[in-house]
């Protein structure tokens, strides 16, 4: 099932996410949907609190950044930890589903080892670079309640301020099923 992505303004998207048990009810479902989401987003990654979950769950798939040199890799994180980052910074234009039509160049290290919980709560350690570990580090960022916009400078902030207004507002059109904040 395709769920709505949640727009930026939306509380959840700053919420530090819960550990996740081995009896979450309905997890192999709610992964499916995710990629289902993903997929219908045209989205690379995507984390449990841009549905509205706060759990630390996510999933990449960077196979959309494949070629002879780069294996893309599809993967279900659960319970990540980031155990290392390394490598000189680089920069690379990046947006989000739940920030849609902004994008925006943001350094992040080229390497980084990862400690999670695949679909069967086996703990891995894993080494990944380049596109993917950026990746990797955006829905990372996610489960902790940081924005790829939360790494801008002050001014870059100040300039897309009225764009994120707009976004919370519901003032953007995108093609994917979105769901934005109300204060009640």
């Amino acid at each position: 099932m395709i769920l709505p992505i949640r727009a930026f303004g939306d509380p959840i998207l700053r919420k530090k996410c819960q550990i996740i048990e081995p009896n979450y009810i309905g997890l192999s479902q709610l992964i499916s949907d995710m990629f289902e989401t993903m997929y219908e987003s045209n989205g690379v990654g995507l984390a449990a609190p841009q549905i509205g979950k706060d759990i630390k769950l996510f999933i990449i798939d960077t196979n959309a950044f494949e070629d002879k040199k780069i294996k893309g890799v599809k993967k279900t994180f659960i319970n990540a930890t980031l155990v290392n980052e390394s490598g000189t910074e680089w920069e690379f234009e990046e947006g989000c589903l739940s920030i849609p039509k902004i994008r925006e160049n943001i350094k992040r290290h080229p390497d980084l080892i990862i400690k999670y919980q695949d679909e069967s709560f086996n703990w891995k350690e894993e080494s990944f670079s380049g596109m993917s570990a950026r990746v990797i580090q955006h829905e990372f960022d996610h489960i902790e309640g940081i924005l790829f916009v939360d790494h801008l400078s002050s001014l870059k902030k100040q300039l897309i301020k009225g764009k994120l207004h707009n976004i919370s507002k519901g003032k953007v059109e995108v093609d994917y099923k979105m769901k934005f904040y109300v204060k009640r």
